[in-house]
């Protein structure tokens, strides 16, 4: 199967062309929490605040513009990269770091539109800048046909759907350890450098309610995505489970989300007991994208690095 190097081309810039549009949204957003953090302080001496207000909602306003432009040079670079070797763009592990910070973003892009939550900002593009770092230069390799074993129908859907369960679980683990900051530094509590990093941030009741919700739709998409991929193994290894690491770690990150629902749901299990098994989630998740894909040996190993 030939690949057609321009399209190939064209993907590498659009994707460096995300990455620096993002950077510059990042450095916006933290121009934007520092005006979000002057106000709090503002308000807590009943000074005016409007002129703050005006230049806060500017900053706002730009880094959402930017964030937007980057999505779209991310999604381009996705699509871009499939279309050149005429493949679904998840055959290795650049790709699908490629693709699960696509979904991220446009996920965060439309979930952050809220004024109260544009101060997440920071949060959301750091991780994301650093993962799309890490892959450019350590994961990255040039688009070419994939191997025999994911030349099937099953995995677009297999992959994309646990892509789409990892993504949203990575915005509800984040969520989750906002939520100890601002438990751990209440509002008009804040002290030293936490403090001054918590003080712009939403009320611990909102953040908790974006894990909760996020984890929501985590569950039953990334279960999803298991039960597809065990549909998969059958038919190519003639098994439905076998206990390869990445299965068992992506079984072990589904109990423990799925944990965090259940504890979030039980009164006894309130704020940060049930806060720290998302976390544990969140941690699980990033150990399986890299140790498992890249040092552990198993069935799996063709999706790391060709």
């Amino acid at each position: 199967m030939n690949v057609n190097t321009t399209l190939a081309s064209a993907s590498d810039s659009a994707f460096a062309g995300a990455f620096f549009v993002y950077l510059i949204a990042l450095v916006l957003s933290i121009f934007h929490t520092s005006k979000v953090r002057q106000i709090v302080d503002a308000k807590r001496e009943d000074a005016p605040t409007d002129v703050l207000e005006q230049k806060a909602n500017k900053l706002a306003g730009m880094t959402q513009t930017m964030v937007w432009l980057g999505v779209i040079f991310h999604i381009a670079a996705a699509v871009l990269r499939g279309v050149s070797a005429n493949r679904f763009p998840m055959g290795n592990l650049y790709e699908y770091v490629l693709s699960i910070t696509a979904l991220a973003m446009a996920i965060a892009s439309i979930y952050l539109q809220r004024k109260d939550l544009r101060v997440m900002w920071p949060w959301v593009l750091t991780p994301v800048l650093a993962l799309m770092f890490y892959g450019a230069v350590k994961l990255y390799s040039t688009s070419a046909p994939v191997v025999p074993a994911l030349q099937s129908i099953w995995l677009p859907i297999h992959v994309t759907t646990v892509a789409l369960g990892a993504s949203i679980g990575l915005v509800s683990g984040a969520a989750s350890l906002l939520y100890l900051l601002r438990m751990a530094q209440k509002p008009g509590e804040e002290r030293g450098l936490l403090g001054q990093i918590a003080k712009p941030l939403p009320s611990a009741k909102t953040l908790d309610a974006i894990a909760y919700r996020t984890a929501i739709v985590t569950v039953p998409v990334l279960g999803l995505g298991i039960v597809l991929g065990a549909i998969w193994a059958e038919a190519a290894w003639g098994r439905f489970w076998g206990w390869d690491p990445k299965e068992t770690v992506s079984f072990i990150t589904w109990i423990l989300y799925s944990l965090y629902l259940h504890a979030r749901a039980t009164s006894g299990w309130r704020n940060a007991k049930m806060a720290w098994i998302n976390v544990a989630a969140f941690a699980t998740m990033i150990f399986n994208l890299f140790f498992i894909n890249m040092v552990v040996s198993g069935l799996h190993s063709y999706a790391g690095l060709n």
